[in-house]
């Protein structure tokens, strides 16, 4: 063989390798974004994500509630009685929720103090509402010396089991507390019709529901008495904040007293009931009066966010969507679906990061446990470590043995999706496809 020859053969050769060196790059990059692009992938394994855009915010107050902080400096006082700010929250409250007496008060805890105490509940007396709800649903309960009696909820609503509640009427029980959940209405019929039956009291806890509505009916107008919470994660707020009302002359009459210590101030001299200060203050107010011209809008706006998620889930394979009464109107304060455990080779742990990967505002759970469930509940431990009713032989209850299996289960399998009015329907769309995704990867 020559030189010439040789040396030609050397560069063919090296000619060959570079090429096939640069079609194997070539191809391995192309595979590689192939790969990106596939949209099964998740993105906690380096997909794209499901979710594309983020929540835009907005602020919460601005020049309404600006033009009624100005006003209410004008005023000689800031007390509530007889103040303008007061009266203007508490017409722009019944043009919402058409209800005759109307108390204004620091917080919803206290609305809901306020309604139990007007309801004449007292020493012994059982309350049955939910498990699955803020601390404050059962406070006033147990500082009118009675005893809270949970009943358990439905596997979709979240919301109280009517047979359940039922099954836990005893002669003790005078009164029920319905916790509309999220802003998902309870069945409000049959609870009201279950009451009339017993002689109780329905008292709605309507702090998370505002806007909501029964069979198109305003939540809070179907029950004896109705509580709202102007807390700062509520749908409109002052900062902190309550309303109770009712349309029974019975208990309405009775709002003013238990919530200005016990007296009448239409009626000088005297004090016939005790009861503890639970008054709220002109400048907050006035700044709730302007939160109610905002409340349609964010009301109806999650609402119909929340129904678009629901639509897109409802038939994804080990999901169980939030299920609402399709004549009512949720209005979401936040959303949650549940995870079947058998359907999924994941847990809700796992679920949920990837869920959060793919650029979607979730979390596990609510509360981490029932309220019966809480170490002061297991102790009753309530006034000073001790319970005098249970001391005193007035009830056989036993929050340690206490059991509500749907409730735990929800618990367990919840998984919460924020909704708020700032969203785009895209962004929801985006979340319904993280989702189908994620179950669809970790499918059974």
């Amino acid at each position: 063989m020559s030189e010439k020859n040789h040396v030609v053969s050397r560069r063919q050769f090296v000619a060959g390798a570079s090429g096939l060196l640069l079609a194997g790059a070539m191809a391995d990059g192309a595979s590689r974004t192939a790969q990106a692009a596939d949209p099964a992938k998740l993105a906690i394994e380096g997909g794209e994500k499901a979710v594309k855009g983020a929540i835009a915010s907005a602020p919460r107050w601005g020049d309404v509630e600006r033009e009624h902080l100005n006003a209410m400096l004008q005023q000689n006082s800031l007390f509530y009685w007889q103040g303008p700010q007061t009266k203007l929250l508490t017409e722009r409250f019944q043009q919402f929720c058409p209800l005759e007496y109307v108390q204004t008060c620091s917080s919803g805890t206290a609305a809901l103090h306020i309604a139990v105490g007007a309801a004449g509940v007292g020493l012994g007396d059982e309350v049955i509402t939910s498990p699955i709800t803020d601390i404050g649903t059962v406070i006033g309960i147990l500082y009118q010396q009675a005893v809270p009696v949970f009943a358990d909820l439905g596997a979709g609503t979240c919301n109280l089991d009517v047979a359940d509640v039922e099954r836990r009427i005893t002669p003790k029980t005078k009164a029920i507390i319905a916790v509309h959940l999220t802003g998902n209405p309870c069945d409000l019929n049959a609870l009201k019709a279950l009451a009339d039956r017993h002689k109780l009291v329905l008292i709605e806890d309507c702090a998370q529901a505002w806007g909501a509505k029964y069979h198109g009916r305003p939540i809070g107008t179907i029950g004896h008495i109705a509580c709202f919470s102007l807390q700062n994660s509520k749908h409109i707020t002052c900062g902190d904040g309550g309303v109770v009302a009712s349309n029974d002359e019975r208990f309405g009459k009775l709002l003013p007293r238990f919530g200005d210590k016990g007296g009448d101030r239409n009626r000088w001299g005297g004090v016939p009931v005790f009861a503890t200060n639970y008054r709220m203050s002109e400048p907050q107010a006035a700044v709730a009066a302007a939160q109610l011209t905002r409340l349609e809008d964010i009301a109806s706006k999650r609402a119909r966010l929340g129904n678009l998620l629901t639509e897109k889930i409802a038939d994804i394979p080990g999901i169980i969507p939030h299920q609402v009464h399709p004549e009512d109107r949720a209005v979401y304060w936040f959303y949650f679906f549940r995870v079947r455990p058998e359907a999924f080779q994941c847990n809700r742990s796992v679920f949920t990061k990837a869920l959060m990967a793919e650029g979607a505002s979730v979390s596990g759970g609510y509360i981490k446990v029932p309220l019966y469930g809480e170490p002061v509940f297991q102790q009753h431990g309530f006034f000073a470590g001790r319970w005098p009713v249970k001391e005193m032989g007035l009830t056989n209850m036993d929050f340690s043995q206490h059991k509500c299996p749907e409730a735990e289960a929800i618990l367990e399998s919840m998984i919460r999706v924020t909704i708020n009015e700032n969203m785009s329907e895209e962004y929801v769309l985006g979340v319904a496809e993280a989702i189908r995704k994620v179950a669809r990867h970790y499918a059974a």
